[in-house]
């Protein structure tokens, strides 16, 4: 079995080619979740809010879900859109002005 002999440059290109492909990875996701279906228990982490909460979204129709042999699933990307629908925009400026 032949040897192969790494350099330092080699390793700095390897370091290089990681780190461009983690910022690949990030930009494509903006930071979320790169899983399609996300548990119950990642919901309400994301979100911040109780088991009762959650349920009463169901119930009312404001998260969509799935549910397989007794899991509920709810789809990342519908979780991302409740989150930007209910973002709230400033209505004063840092100066005091509207």
């Amino acid at each position: 079995m032949p040897s192969e002999i790494i350099t330092t440059n080699d390793l700095r290109e390897f370091k290089t080619e990681l780190l461009t492909e983690f910022r690949k990875m990030l930009k494509e996701h903006h930071g979320q979740p790169s899983k399609k279906w996300l548990k119950s228990y990642e919901v309400k982490k994301m979100l911040g809010i109780s088991p009762g909460t959650l349920q009463n979204m169901r119930i009312n129709g404001t998260i969509p879900f799935t549910k397989m042999g007794g899991i509920l699933f709810y789809d990342s990307e519908d979780i991302r859109k409740i989150l930007e629908d209910n973002k709230n925009v400033p209505r004063f400026s840092f100066d005091g002005k509207r």
